[in-house]
């Protein structure tokens, strides 16, 4: 073979390398964002941060708990307003519940209400439509309000785009709701049970059809470092535990998004504690929180590996204006 051959033969494998297969799914990307409103500052400029989300091509926005402050009040119309802001998206817009949202309603500056009562009332109004996102053009999603073990969780949300599962989880902060004791809460017994079938079930789904990734988006910092360190939270430990049984299952990649901590980080935290090796396959993304504002932006391109890019865009008021 010839030199000019020789070089031609290496360029076309470096091509088939790196090129993604034949009948690949397209690329997209998404948007996730949380922990904002908390002041007044915030709910102003919410509008404009939601424009800069409208303004690029996104199959859907994701927002993952606490649509106001943990002295807020619990008001309905406080829930009112922000799922007005929410609906004015042009992308379809899912909302995973918060500690802010629900568990923390108790407290008397946010008005003495029971959380469950709370919980029930964001249900029928950010999930009135058990099959369609928010948002000016919404998109079908599937719920665990169809199972008919676990039909009381209609926040457990799940969608596909070529070979991503998407999964939300209705996992707070403030250690899960777990109680303030050894004995964790019957809430917390009973919505685990419903977050361990629908994450089971995305896993075996996502092995079934051999697909690339799965998302799981919920609102607590599950302590992904404690966990490694032996430390585990008793709020998170089963999650944390089934997560890593799952993915040592699953050849794919995954994306744990969450928010509470409000310090925006995406990196690799986890470590599996029966070998303490890092879990490569596991990306934390922790969105921007108050007093930061901003988004990340999420790029998926099947084919590839990794599977996932990530652009943290934090928000600027005179870039918006």
């Amino acid at each position: 073979m010839s030199g000019q051959l020789r070089r031609l033969a290496a360029l076309v494998g470096l091509i088939l390398t790196f090129a993604p297969p034949a009948g690949a799914a397209e690329p997209f990307s998404f948007g996730v964002f949380g922990d904002t409103p908390y002041n007044g500052f915030e709910r102003r400029q919410l509008p404009a941060l939601i424009a800069e989300m409208n303004a690029e091509p996104l199959r859907f926005v994701v927002h993952d708990g606490d649509v106001k402050s943990g002295g807020e009040r619990c008001d309905d119309a406080v829930y009112e307003e922000r799922l007005a802001v929410f609906q004015e998206s042009h992308h379809p817009f899912v909302f995973v519940p918060g500690d802010n949202d629900w568990t923390d309603c108790h407290r008397a500056s946010n008005g003495g209400f029971a959380p469950l009562e709370r919980l029930a009332r964001l249900r029928q109004l950010f999930f009135a439509e058990p099959h369609r996102s928010l948002g000016r053009n919404t998109m079908a999603v599937e719920t665990q309000a169809d199972d008919p073990i676990f039909n009381g969780w209609p926040e457990h949300l799940r969608w596909q785009i070529g070979p991503v599962l998407f999964v939300t989880l209705n996992v707070p902060g403030s250690n899960n709701n777990f109680g303030r004791t050894s004995t964790p809460s019957d809430e917390f017994v009973r919505r685990s049970a419903a977050v361990r079938a629908w994450l089971g079930a995305a896993f075996a789904r996502a092995r079934a059809q051999g697909l690339e990734g799965v998302v799981i988006i919920q609102q607590g910092n599950p302590d992904l470092e404690d966990f490694s360190a032996g430390r585990p939270s008793r709020g998170y430990r089963a999650l944390l535990e089934q997560l890593l049984a799952e993915m040592r299952t699953f050849s794919g990649e995954v994306v744990l998004v969450h928010g509470d901590s409000h310090v925006h980080r995406i990196d690799h935290p986890l470590r599996d504690p029966t070998t303490d090796l890092p879990v490569e396959a596991l990306t934390r993304v922790e969105t921007f929180g108050s007093p930061f504002m901003g988004w990340v932006r999420i790029d998926v391109e099947p084919g590839r590996r990794p599977l996932f890019r990530y652009q943290s865009r934090h928000y600027s008021p005179a870039r918006s204006n």
